[in-house]
């Protein structure tokens, strides 16, 4: 499938020519007359590039990109400038255009900074953008991009599958260490013997098998960001040595005889309450507070369906794209479905579905039928269908199903639930559900 490129310029001659040009090297183009109008059409269908001139009336060239980047941050700008701009250009650099043609350009121009845009893309790039335009995250990449200006510690939670190490990229590709390396260490996939020596590295012969000496995660992050992505499944006899790295910026091999200076800005996320964890004795306090400067909650899917839209489009383009198959639209009832399902796996799930449903699909349409969800609705009864949960994962999430369900009143949740509104209360305070649920209670 062809990359998708959006032209925006207010002169129907440039815009008209620039859009030839494009097609003869075999890109899909659409064409904008208008900042507006471009915006208007970059939100029914994302694309792989943007072209736009900077000076247009009403939204400028300068405001789309902002608009751009806000919906879509992986999606590359390219403005376009007349001489007598160019500091306005480099302005609009800062803000995140990735590069800027004067006019007038040549064909060689084009075709150059075309192809460096779309580069990551072809390669398979690491930077995938987040596909946002529900309030709560456009408002969490506000965030987001202030806290990137900083070297303070950020925590992100939220559940499995929200997109939580792509908003840790997020943050490192915005901030001044973005030359710098991104170092993840998965906490929760690496066995406990092995994750001291992969955090802080080991010398040769430090142990059996150590046969020379090894950089750890910290020392390979050194000027970067390093990612400890689940937090919370580190065993508590490493904390404190990972705390004093962090308070210290030195790390210790194991097996050396002196600490090796380090300079990490860390990222830390997590799918579990960590205040919990601290209750249980499982995790250490001090290191909550050191890595909770900056708490960055990704909402769940089910909490943000205005996305899903957005998501669902940008992921029929990339499967369709990667398995050679024709681009096809989803039928109403397959999106309403889509649009009610609750989503416990999130975004990776529905990424999951799509891709299946570009797979098997064979009519001239997605149907329901092809996107084979896995039913997890609540009953009647108030009862779900739970699979790959903990115990209290999933009472977490039944009541918060049930609340959703009662439209927060708890007294019709406790109903379904077959619970009193008492345990209810409770429920909601030990996990910390208050500030989603705010409502009235009907004794009797």
């Amino acid at each position: 499938m062809a990359y998708r490129v959006l032209v925006v310029d207010d002169e129907p001659s440039v815009c008209r020519s620039l859009s030839m040009v494009l097609e003869r090297f075999g890109f899909e183009v659409t064409a904008a007359g208008d900042g507006l109008e471009a915006l208007e059409r970059f939100r029914r269908g994302l694309h792989d590039l943007v072209i736009a001139d900077l000076k247009m009336p009403g939204l400028s060239g300068l405001e789309l990109l902002r608009e751009v980047k806000r919906l879509s941050p992986g999606t590359p700008v390219v403005l376009l400038t007349a001489f007598g701009t160019v500091e306005t250009a480099v302005q609009a650099m800062k803000e995140g255009a990735f590069d800027f043609l004067q006019k007038p350009f040549g064909l060689e121009q084009l075709k150059d900074v075309v192809s460096r845009a779309l580069r990551p893309k072809e390669e398979g790039g690491v930077e995938r953008p987040i596909i946002a335009k529900s309030q709560r995250m456009l408002e969490l990449l506000d965030m987001a991009k202030e806290a990137a200006q900083s070297v303070a510690p950020v925590l992100i939670t939220g559940e499995s599958g929200t997109g939580k190490e792509l908003l840790a990229r997020y943050i490192h590709a915005q901030g001044p260490r973005r030359e710098g390396p991104f170092v993840a260490v998965n906490c929760a996939a690496i066995p406990e013997g092995l994750l001291e020596s992969e955090l802080f590295g080991h010398e040769r012969g430090a142990f059996t098998g150590a046969v020379g000496q090894k950089k750890g995660k910290f020392e390979l992050a050194h000027r970067g960001t390093l990612l400890l992505d689940e937090i919370s499944e580190m065993p508590i006899s490493l904390q404190a040595k990972l705390l004093r790295a962090l308070q210290e910026g030195e790390v210790d091999r194991i097996g050396g005889t002196k600490p090796v200076k380090v300079d990490v800005r860390p990222i830390a996320t997590s799918n579990r309450d960590l205040l919990q964890r601290i209750k249980e004795g499982k995790f250490r306090e001090d290191l909550y507070f050191r890595l909770n400067v900056i708490h960055l909650h990704i909402p769940p899917l089910r909490e943000r369906r205005e996305d899903i839209p957005l998501l669902v489009h940008h992921f029929l383009e990339k499967y369709s794209r990667l398995n050679g198959r024709p681009l096809r639209e989803l039928s109403p009832k397959a999106m309403k479905a889509l649009l009610d399902y609750h989503w416990p796996g999130n975004v990776r799930e529905l990424e999951n579905v799509i891709h299946r449903a570009v797979l098997f699909s064979r009519g001239e349409r997605i149907e329901e039928r092809d996107l084979r969800l896995e039913r997890e609705a609540l009953t009647e009864e108030g009862h779900r269908t739970l699979s790959d949960l903990n115990l209290r994962e999933a009472e977490k999430r039944l009541i918060v199903l049930a609340l959703e369900r009662a439209k927060g009143n708890r007294t019709e949740a406790a109903r379904l639930l077959g619970v009193s509104v008492r345990t209810v209360r409770n429920k909601i305070k030990e996990y910390g559900l208050g500030g989603r649920f705010f409502a009235k209670e009907v004794e009797g």
